[in-house]
């Protein structure tokens, strides 16, 4: 009896692992970036290469990189089951999970240091004006500003909440004129072309022009910071199998030295496990202010 109980256990595990494989059939992993920057599809794929081999690799599957013009278009491809992965904004998460509760975010990178951003897991929204305009926030009164996307954390989300409350006003009663550029690069662009007078950007990005060598430390005046928020997360669609989430987790989290340029080109230092705790501070924030579209 007890050998047959055995032989029955057995046969129930095979057969279990055989169930998760068929679940886990598909035959590629499509990737998405919200457009953050200005690089080309070309430079993404350039800087992603070592991810996705680790990840094919680790999958036994190919890995693509599916272009994305706005934040909403990458919000809607993890949601539709259009991409597996997606790495999002955290607001851009949140509204993605609001349409999914399926979606979960498993990774985050750990920026390195900057002039504008301190080393750790946290950036924060920065409002700048060029060193020779406005060097006060009372002087920006009804200028024009900036914004990237709306479903932008640091350039949308949290300056309509935080910086609309410190002020007293909603952001298009402060300013003259909001306008979305599309990208935190295109914001930084307008604002050193002198098309906009202010512009509302991530810490990060203002770091990566500066490390880059397209502006000093002197270009901008910063007028205002944000509470300090968690960074941008990796996240997995509501229908990729257990199993792959498992692979993925330990091809991304385990062994990063062979995604030592990766992380260079981002900017970061290493890839940590995220969660939804993480991010529970700016759902309530968005609960408590709807995003302005």
């Amino acid at each position: 009896m007890r050998a047959v109980i055995v032989v029955t256990v057995l046969l129930m595990t095979m057969l279990s692992s055989a169930l998760a494989d068929a679940e886990c059939s598909q035959r590629s992993l499509r990737f998405a970036i919200i457009p953050k920057t200005n690089k080309t599809v070309e430079v993404l794929l350039l800087e992603y290469q070592p991810l996705l081999t680790r990840l094919s690799t680790a999958l036994g599957i190919p890995v693509e990189i599916v272009p994305a013009s706005s934040y909403e278009s990458v919000i809607d491809a993890i949601v539709s089951g259009g991409v597996d992965i997606a790495w999002l904004g955290p607001a851009s998460y949140i509204l993605a999970r609001q349409r999914d509760p399926r979606i979960e975010p498993f990774a985050s990178l750990t920026i390195s240091p900057g002039y504008f951003t301190p080393a750790g897991h946290h950036y924060q929204s920065l409002l700048l004006t060029r060193r020779q305009d406005a060097s006060s926030l009372e002087a920006l009164r009804g200028s024009q500003v900036a914004l990237s996307d709306p479903a932008s954390t640091s350039g949308s989300v949290v300056p309509n909440a935080e910086f609309s409350a410190q002020a007293g006003l909603p952001l298009t009663q402060f300013f003259s004129s909001v306008v979305y550029s599309g990208s935190h690069d295109k914001s930084l662009d307008a604002l050193l072309d002198g098309r906009v007078d202010a512009a509302f950007v991530a810490s990060v990005r203002v770091d990566a022009y500066l490390n880059s060598g397209r502006i000093t430390r002197d270009t901008f005046n910063v007028l205002w910071r944000s509470t300090p928020i968690y960074y941008d997360p990796y996240v997995f669609g509501g229908s990729l199998c257990p199993l792959l989430k498992e692979r993925i987790r330990a091809a991304m989290l385990n062994d990063q030295q062979g995604l030592a340029s990766f992380l260079k080109a981002q900017n970061a230092s290493s890839i940590v496990p995220a969660s939804h705790e993480e991010y529970e501070p700016l759902l309530q924030l968005m609960q408590q202010q709807p995003i302005v579209r």
